[in-house]
């Protein structure tokens, strides 16, 4: 399938859009066992706060006591009877990974500041028709759930609707590229129909008045 028959034309395939690198590889299921764990734990998390009435904080230092306990009397204890110490991975964060992470959110944090500014100072129309679009939209839904249930729906939908559509991709492009054409001939008909008749009705009985 030729780029003319992509959405918007692209050339670029959905792995090299979202970045090409870790963060990319997590959305689109290339590393799989690290975008289950990712999708079972907010899972966990999520069903822990709906069932429990656990506030965020209140959670977090419960389990952080919890694990640091355990740790602290598993070291005592294997040192008392000389056996391994607990078995912890090195707690570091690799440079590559932070690095592709601050170059991923200073390009989405940029783009929003450069569209924040089209639209504070008037430069785009219809930019702000959309922006304002989206938010009322977001405030509807907002209205209609709470912060954790939409934050983990939204978590959900990015590690699950690019992957389905990278391996979709034609197929899908092909039926929204044909309901697009579609839509555009209804458009024209309309237009050419209706439309046209009552502009041309308008007129006329400008003209006679």
């Amino acid at each position: 399938m030729g780029s003319f028959d992509r959405l918007f034309n692209r050339q670029r395939g959905l792995h090299e859009i979202l970045g090409g690198g870790q963060v990319a590889d997590l959305i689109l299921w290339r590393r799989k066992n690290l975008t289950v764990g990712i999708l079972l734990v907010t899972l966990g998390v999520w069903v822990v706060f709906e069932r429990s009435g656990y506030t965020l904080l209140s959670l977090i230092s419960n389990v952080l006591l919890l694990l640091i306990v355990i740790l602290f009397l598993w070291a005592k204890s294997a040192d008392i009877l000389n056996r391994p110490a607990p078995p912890l991975p090195q707690l570091r964060l690799s440079e590559e990974m932070a690095n592709e992470a601050k170059t991923f959110i200073c390009t989405r944090v940029n783009d929003l500041l450069s569209v924040s500014q089209d639209i504070a100072l008037g430069k785009d129309s219809r930019l702000f028709l959309k922006v304002a679009a989206y938010l009322w939209l977001i405030s509807i839904i907002g209205g209609l759930t709470d912060f954790l249930t939409l934050a983990y729906t939204s978590l959900l939908l990015v590690l699950t609707v690019p992957a389905i559509y990278e391996r979709y991709e034609d197929y899908i492009d092909m039926y929204i590229l044909k309901g697009y054409r579609k839509l555009c001939l209804l458009h024209v008909k309309i237009n050419e129909g209706y439309v046209s008749k009552v502009h041309n009705w308008i007129l006329e009985k400008k003209k006679l008045s």
